[in-house]
């Protein structure tokens, strides 16, 4: 709740990471040491105590050195990792983009911040990583890559093991 309050009233976002080791409850977990930024959009405290967050993704980190508080809160040193350029997708990723047009469609535009990019390399690849049933250690190494061409190949691979892509 400290850090909560705290990100909102500087409008400061914080550190989301995937738990490398321990848990999310109980004593502090070690994090993974690549994550990404996340504000906070909205909130609301329907049960006392209990804090609903909409936050939104920002931009990737890598932890360099990393501290627990008295209360159990992490904090850490972090280097920001540079967005990857802008590249238009290629002709062989059609289908990945293709997929997340129809989501769009079925679930509604808000599904994904506007603008939507369906034809920019990174942003297909991001989105796809978001919304696709990939198991977290592997939503972690696509979090990592650098290369946008290479985190849609392997989406696509992903994708054609289960018939939805060619």
């Amino acid at each position: 709740m400290d850090m909560t309050r705290a990100c909102m009233k500087r409008g400061e976002p914080f550190g989301v990471c995937l738990i490398h080791e321990g848990a999310e409850v109980g004593a502090p977990a070690i994090p993974e040491t690549v994550g990404c930024l996340a504000k906070i959009l909205d909130f609301d405290m329907q049960q006392l105590g209990v804090l609903n967050l909409k936050t939104g993704g920002g931009q990737r980190f890598r932890i360099l050195q990393r501290r627990t508080g008295d209360q159990g809160l992490i904090s850490a040193e972090v280097e920001l990792i540079a967005p990857e350029a802008s590249i238009p997708l290629p002709a062989e990723f059609a289908s990945c983009a293709r997929l997340l047009e129809m989501v769009v469609l079925d679930k509604g535009q808000t599904i994904f911040a506007e603008p939507h990019a369906f034809q920019d390399a990174a942003w297909v690849g991001y989105r796809l990583s978001e919304i696709l049933p990939v198991p977290l250690a592997a939503k972690q190494k696509l979090l990592e890559l650098t290369d946008s061409l290479s985190r849609l190949s392997v989406l696509q691979r992903f994708l054609e093991s289960r018939g939805l892509a060619k």
